[in-house]
């Protein structure tokens, strides 16, 4: 994968055209160049990330803007100190304004071109005026500080590309595959799932792959977004980018490449980056038209003026809608920045803005709300069966199920010890239970409702035991009695609800397949508003349909058994989707690790986002918008005109960087569900 990407940078990085057009009938992009930004960063004119240039660019405009600079400087230098060099400060003064100016009206005949009229197009007309008009000087500073602008912009607004960047770092070049009973050194690319890779303290891990040999500390900030590290043994999952802390480990390849978690993350990175707030679809949409109106407002200034070409440029240099079109991308990317560094990922930061409207959440109860580590507390065998045989054949049949149930059962028949018999004709119905053919019989062991549909009887004292999630057991066509099983509620869930409302969050609901005693007490201990249980996926699905008609609805569940509620509500948010393939799939957004204090943290960023965007616009159409009026009032020169631009795009920028630390305490601090 790492090579993959740095060759895909490095093509990247040699000056080809990529474009995009902007139909404003169907809403797609033609015409528009990109040349001009970092690769990743997004397009000062219409928001979008380019697949462009990079850095190599980004530091060749900077080459101009100094070596320009400099002509500049001299050119005030030789009329201050030496007045009689006129001409000398006048070729110093021009030289230095053509070199400023080079990269901006390239950029604006490329746009042309292309058949198109931007915002290029007035910054590069108004340097060509006052060319025209022999004032060098004053080309030369508004080229300048144009110039510096847009180096600025690019920088960043490259929030994509800075992300693949260090994630490449994370994933070391080469790998010690051990064969043979020899280790060798190999490229990290070349490893196959099955190699069997030593990794030692102090080692980023290569690949995705579980411990068959040794026990480590790993710090997994990279996937997960907690700085606390976390203790790996054999059997455990280990994924590519976290750090090998403590002691030397042997893992067995599980995923490589763009399949391995991080790789994953990169995509979700740059989904997040190429998708547009609904804001920027709209400044898309009439960008186009910006352009001709500022230019008739420039004629018309001319002609009432009686042709002051110093008060039409003064026009159509603070004309130049950066700051306005900076305002929704610089802070996108640094919320998806602090989102990653969360272990929140976001599919489209259109999903991101919806977080701020969300007024129901609905929440799923097995490993959302509990840890989801069930444990098999009670043994109930009917007449004529022993618990110990009651286990037996319930674990048999469950033992090559990946539910929590069928865990929980094996991890206590492995304790008591009790040998299994092999299970065929396996199969698993989900949300009911599983039907295999045991020692020639066969076996069912699910839910009562499943069981009742079948034509089985459930025996009175079936229904006694509360709190405890129940599962039936039926062999040789007849019911031997039934397993009691309770999870544990996570430490912060219950402050979780607590933030929420206090948020503004005004319903909190909880659906299950489990049994309505369960559930009732689990809504009791949290203050859930409304809770169903005993709901199979279909039943969940109409749950959040029918709340969606009151509000907008955000479902939160484990993205394994809950992908048809994930998506059918507004917005869907998978918990604990480390190494999921499926959560990260099923829903809008992904939470790497299982702490549900990310959720109102989500909530907060979300609305701290658009509140930056409503300032930045603020900020932006009070630059632009006033210092047109300035302009036309000619209550402003070109010059001051320059710098009141990149005034306005910095205070946008370092508005918008606010961002950047939200949520921080949230990394210093972690829930332990095993207290």
């Amino acid at each position: 994968m790492k090579k993959e990407v740095q060759k895909e940078m490095q093509e990247n990085s040699h000056g080809q055209l990529h474009e995009h057009k902007h139909d404003h009938n169907r809403g797609e992009h033609k015409g528009h160049n990109h040349d001009d930004l970092a690769k990743g960063s997004s397009c000062p004119t219409c928001g979008n990330i380019s697949d462009g240039t990079g850095h190599d660019r980004s530091m060749g405009r900077l080459s101009f803007a100094l070596l320009g600079g400099c002509f500049t400087l001299n050119s005030y230098l030789l009329q201050w100190f030496l007045p009689n060099y006129k001409m000398a400060a006048e070729f110093s003064a021009l030289t230095g304004a053509l070199i400023l100016a080079m990269p901006i009206i390239m950029t604006a005949i490329k746009d042309l071109w292309n058949g198109k009229v931007y915002m290029n197009e007035l910054v590069a007309l108004a340097i060509l005026a006052t060319i025209a008009g022999g004032d060098f000087q004053t080309a030369g500073l508004i080229a300048f500080f144009l110039l510096l602008t847009i180096i600025i912009e690019s920088r960043t607004a490259s929030g994509a590309q800075r992300s693949i960047e260090e994630l490449i770092k994370l994933t070391p070049n080469t790998a010690h595959l051990f064969r043979d009973g020899a280790e060798i050194d190999i490229e990290a690319s070349e490893l196959k799932v099955g190699d069997i890779v030593r990794v030692r303290a102090g080692e980023n891990f290569p690949v995705d792959g579980r411990i068959t040999s040794g026990e480590s500390i790993v710090n997994q900030a990279s996937i997960t977004g907690e700085s606390l590290p976390v203790d790996k043994a054999v059997n455990d999952d280990v994924y590519a980018g976290t750090q090998n802390l403590t002691g030397g480990v042997e893992i067995k390849v599980t995923k490589v490449g763009e399949d391995t978690t991080l790789g994953k993350v990169k995509e979700m990175i740059m989904a997040a980056e190429h998708s547009k707030t609904p804001i920027v679809r709209i400044i898309d949409n009439y960008a186009g038209y910006y352009t001709p109106t500022v230019l008739m407002l420039a004629g018309v200034t001319w002609w009432f003026s009686d042709g002051n070409m110093r008060q039409v440029i003064t026009l159509m240099v603070i004309a130049c809608p950066c700051a306005i079109v900076l305002a929704t991308p610089t802070a996108v990317v640094a919320t998806v920045a602090a989102a990653a560094r969360l272990g929140i990922l976001i599919k489209n930061v259109g999903h991101l803005e919806l977080a701020a409207k969300i007024r129901t959440f609905v929440f799923d109860k097995t490993g959302t709300l509990t840890n989801g580590l069930l444990s098999v507390v009670r043994l109930n065998p009917f007449e004529g069966t022993e618990p110990a045989e009651l286990l037996r054949i319930a674990t048999s049949a469950e033992q090559y199920s990946n539910h929590p149930t069928a865990k929980a059962m094996l991890k206590l028949a492995q304790e008591a010890e009790i040998t299994l018999s092999e299970a065929v004709t396996f199969s698993e119905i989900h949300g009911k239970g599983v039907s295999v053919t045991l020692e020639g019989k066969k076996c069912l062991v699910g839910r009562a409702a499943w069981l009742t549909e079948l034509g089985y009887i459930i025996p009175p004292e079936g229904e006694e035991a509360d709190n405890l999630s129940i599962v039936y057991v039926a062999w040789d066509e007849k019911i031997i009695g039934w397993l009691g099983l309770r999870d544990k509620l996570r430490n912060e869930s219950a402050q979780m609800i607590t933030d929420l409302r206090e948020l503004g969050i005004r319903h909190c609901a909880m659906v299950t397949g489990d049994r309505h005693s369960v559930a009732q007490a689990v809504a009791a201990q949290l203050n859930i508003d409304e809770f169903r249980s005993e709901c199979l996926p279909e039943g969940k699905v109409e749950y959040v349909n029918e709340a969606s008609k009151n509000s907008m609805v955000a479902v939160v569940g484990d993205g394994v058994n809950d992908a048809p509620a994930l998506a059918a509500g507004d917005l869907g948010i998978a918990m604990g989707a480390i190494g999921s393939d499926i959560a990260i799939s099923s829903a809008s957004i992904a939470l790497m690790n299982n702490d549900l204090r990310r959720i109102p943290a989500l909530v907060v960023l979300s609305r701290q986002m658009r509140m930056i965007i409503n300032q930045n616009l603020f900020i932006g159409m009070v630059f632009v918008f006033g210092g047109m009026l300035l302009a036309v009032l000619d209550l402003m020169t070109p010059i001051a005109a320059a710098v009141f631009h990149t005034l306005s795009t910095l205070l946008i920028i370092f508005n918008s960087a606010r961002l950047m630390r939200s949520g921080e305490e949230l990394t210093l601090t972690k829930y332990d569900d095993k207290l």
